[in-house]
């Protein structure tokens, strides 16, 4: 509603105030109010609360930098009620007002996909939708149950020893929004797809927000310490054979999300603190790799790597940032993923869930052989220049890498800066002796390995199918049963009618055609018939002369007189 130079300032100066106001808050409980018989709050704040609140508004801010230069105000209206609910439900006090931003947050980042005006994002974007509406109707479904149950709509833990269908109902419903494997498909489908700087945001709000909301409802459930721990090896499993960028950091969202939702299965003081400090570390990192990813795409055109390479003395920059947060993704010394990641792999050690802790290890391997090493390799390096014609970058979005990659860089070598906004007191000691040289050591056979296997790990064109095996599945059976079931019933039913039905049909409409001229037109003309003989009749009565009238009268009379005086 505002000129174009003056509305592009309302999203980054939102952001900028939502940074002043998370730093000003107080403890407490705001903005309540009743509705409907039921006491709803919009303002819940606390440690858990905050830590969340603090980053979203840093990456809102960056992200609206990096979209400076987009023209179109769909995308920024978009992104904006994105972002205010996903602010929504970190606040919410109860699962109605949850609920409200939850569905807030699937409407607003769908428009993120469809923006793109692609044939491939219209249909990614519907899928999207579809697995979203599938969780807010799990969500809705279990807060009715519960309200039923107990009588309130009060957002509050769930007692891990005394599970209701209700509680199993809204887990599910937030493990949709967190991409646990099985429910992740939506992610890897539709990221890709988004809008350059749609993709940015979307990778920082929807999986942490259902991260902070089963942290609140959901800690210390041992099965979500176990879903978590295999996401953190699937994800780094397709990552690695995958061509596609964007689609490459789209399945190691699910990989590092498996540490959070590990550490809130475990439950334990550290692997709490674990999961918030993943978390906050995760949005910065990993909205950073989506811009370096994003920024090839705007520039080439193509985000896959078989079309790519060579391309390090034409966008340098976007190599140096991007590196930023691949080694912190990677959990590399002296950056973010170094002091966060492994709180939670050695909170699980301590909670003697050993092998939780040695999966979450192995899929570090992956992470940073796939986002580390492969993806910058063959799209910066690999061969030489491929020619490829290049957009020019805008200036802002390098802006907004550099403040992603500096936080990186701080948070790194400066952990208290996380820590202190923890929800419980920090024991954990990142820089230790052993642990650094543990940390160089996996890292640095990952990229021998890589180097050696390096001509085995080119990328190819092809689609590697994860879910979307389960998409062709269902349609592939579909299609069965529609040729083998339906069209054999369609075809004898079309026999049948053609040699008895058709013929039977036939006969009645002849029957039919011999009762209307024989029994319908019968009657009717036989009455017809009958009507005029008897008026033809009743002319030849009418004489006119006297004498005829009074005889025919004294015959009518004597034959009255003669039935009456017969039968009494």
């Amino acid at each position: 509603m505002t000129p174009g130079r003056i509305g592009r300032w309302f999203p980054p100066v939102a952001a900028i105030l939502a940074i002043f106001s998370v730093l000003a808050m107080q403890t407490g409980d705001y903005a309540q109010f009743g509705w409907l018989n039921q006491s709803l709050g919009l303002g819940r704040v606390d440690a858990l609360s905050t830590v969340f609140a603090h980053v979203f508004a840093i990456q809102a801010l960056i992200g609206f930098i990096f979209a400076w230069h987009v023209e179109d105000r769909f995308q920024h209206v978009a992104a904006c009620m994105y972002i205010a609910g996903a602010f929504g439900c970190v606040f919410a006090r109860d699962y109605v007002t949850l609920f409200i931003f939850w569905e807030t947050m699937s409407v607003a980042s769908t428009f993120l996909i469809w923006l793109r005006r692609l044939p491939a994002s219209t249909r990614a974007g519907y899928r999207y939708f579809l697995f979203h509406i599938m969780g807010g109707l799990l969500l809705l479904a279990g807060l009715l149950l519960r309200h039923q149950a107990t009588g309130t709509f009060a957002f509050d833990a769930a007692d891990p020893a005394n599970t209701r269908l209700y509680d199993i109902f809204i887990m599910l419903g937030f493990c949709v929004n967190a991409a646990v494997i099985p429910l992740h498909a939506w992610l890897p489908d539709a990221y890709p797809e988004a809008t350059v700087t749609g993709a940015v945001f979307m990778s920082a709000f929807t999986t942490k927000t259902a991260v902070y909301v089963l942290l609140r409802g959901f800690a210390g459930f041992e099965i979500l310490a176990i879903m978590g721990t295999l996401m953190t090896i699937y994800g780094v499993i397709y990552a690695t054979i995958e061509n596609n960028a964007r689609r490459i950091l789209a399945y190691h969202i699910v990989s590092q999300v498996g540490y959070m939702v590990a550490g809130v299965g475990i439950g334990t003081a550290m692997t709490v603190n674990g999961a918030c400090a993943h978390a906050y570390a995760h949005i910065l990192y990993k909205g950073l790799l989506f811009m370096g990813a994003g920024t090839l795409l705007y520039a080439a055109g193509t985000a896959k790597l078989s079309e790519l390479g060579g391309l390090f003395k034409r966008l340098p920059w976007a190599f140096a940032w991007y590196m930023v947060a691949a080694v912190s993704i990677s959990g590399f010394p002296l950056f973010s993923g170094f002091v966060s990641k492994t709180m939670t792999i050695t909170g699980a050690a301590e909670a003697h869930h050993t092998w939780l802790a040695l999966g979450m290890e192995i899929a570090a391997v992956g992470t940073f052989l796939s986002v580390g090493i492969k993806l910058p390799y063959f799209a910066w390096f690999s061969k030489p220049d491929c020619g490829i014609p290049l957009k020019p970058v805008p200036i802002n979005m390098y802006a907004a890498m550099a403040i992603g990659g500096i936080l990186c860089f701080v948070i790194g070598v400066y952990p208290n800066f996380l820590y202190t906004l923890l929800p419980n007191p920090v024991e954990y000691v990142p820089y230790t002796a052993w642990h650094v040289l543990q940390t160089l050591l996996l890292l640095g056979f990952t990229g021998l390995g890589f180097y050696l296997l390096r001509h085995k790990l080119v990328p190819e064109a092809k689609i590697n199918l994860d879910f979307d095996y389960v998409y062709r599945l269902v349609g592939r059976t579909v299609l069965a049963f529609a040729r083998g079931v339906v069209e054999r019933i369609d075809l004898w039913w079309s026999e049948f009618y053609a040699r008895a039905g058709l013929v039977g049909f036939l006969k009645i409409a002849s029957g039919s055609s011999w009762f209307d001229k024989q029994i319908i037109d019968g009657v009717v003309d036989g009455t017809a018939m009958g009507v005029r003989h008897v008026g033809q009749g009743s002319t030849g009565v009418q004489t006119g002369r006297l004498q005829d009238y009074l005889a025919g009268a004294i015959i009518i009379g004597l034959s009255v007189f003669g039935m009456v005086w017969f039968f009494l």
